[in-house]
């Protein structure tokens, strides 16, 4: 009976998911999304979160963070100098699962913090946004993200409801041919302006311009309703994504997921190379093992 509610659950959960917003996956890649399997808990988000239910969400909600406004051309400095000598880039190993699907249009990062404390090289390379970060409250990870001309980041929907997107631009085109679209819903970066959005609605950015484009990119805990439904989601999110840090550069952290990454995606590539030998053979093999996953839990 447990199990058959859990399943339940499961089902009920993971369909609000896919039917929330406009823009929605096609039904088989929802189904194996990791936001299907997030579902239960991300719901649970939604209903006790004291922000609206809306791709963008108004700044003025966070007055907290008006601070990274009023010093964005500090940040900017520092951001410039990072990417000067060539440290706002992507990962050389397999050791950033969260992001490692983005590095192959050239996206790059530098991270200041991962839901944890700074990490050593942020400290190190850029202490003034560091420590302006560090002192204000609910910033749960920050780092430099750059976009390079051409680069197109895909259609996707982020794991975990517990924080909300910050986007501050520092050096970009300021052109609508360089921009970031929530839920079917279109915004281009701007030097100096901030942007804050929900990161599970179905979202991409891309750069048709000739200019380089790098942000501070934060992930801001989502105000909860009630003491009780904010130390869940404290809980929740210091569990699931402090083990996801990777370093910038040696003597760095990184976190448990990202020591095993290197091992999940050699599994990864024997995956998509019999996708390339044969798309009918491999689309059978992995509903298969799906379903026999599922007949081990329930049956």
């Amino acid at each position: 009976m447990i199990k058959w509610f859990i399943l339940a659950l499961f089902v009920v959960t993971a369909a609000y998911v896919h039917y929330r917003g406009r823009v929605r996956h096609k039904f088989f890649r929802q189904a194996l999304d990791h936001s299907t399997f997030f579902a239960p808990l991300n719901t649970f988000m939604y209903a006790f979160s004291t922000v609206p239910n809306t791709p963008y969400i108004d700044m003025a909600q966070f007055p907290q963070l008006q601070v990274l406004k009023d010093h964005w051309q500090e940040i900017r400095a520092e951001a410039v100098a990072l990417f000067g000598d060539g440290k706002i880039k992507p990962s050389a190993q397999y050791n950033d699962a969260g992001f490692n699907s983005f590095f192959k249009t050239g996206w790059g990062r530098f991270y200041l913090k991962w839901y944890d404390e700074p990490q050593p090289s942020a400290l190190q390379f850029c202490p003034y946004t560091t420590q302006l970060v560090k002192d204000i409250p609910g910033v749960k990870a920050v780092l430099f993200a750059s976009l390079p001309p051409g680069a197109r980041l895909p259609r996707h929907r982020d794991p975990y409801s517990g924080s909300l997107r910050l986007h501050m631009g520092l050096i970009t085109p300021n052109d609508p041919a360089c921009f970031i679209e929530v839920d079917g819903e279109r915004y281009h970066w701007r030097d100096g302006e901030a942007v804050m959005f929900d990161e599970t609605f179905i979202h991409y950015a891309e750069n048709t311009t000739e200019q380089n484009r790098i942000i501070l990119f934060a992930d801001i805990e989502r105000p909860m309703k009630y003491r009780w439904a904010q130390a869940v989601n404290r809980f929740f999110g210091g569990l699931l994504l402090r083990s996801a840090a990777s370093p910038n550069e040696a003597g760095d952290r990184t976190g448990g997921i990202n020591r095993i990454f290197g091992t999940v995606y050699a599994v990864r590539k024997l995956g998509k190379r019999l996708k390339q030998y044969n798309k009918t053979l491999y689309y059978i093999v992995k509903w298969a093992i799906v379903v026999a996953i599922l007949a081990w839990i329930f049956l």
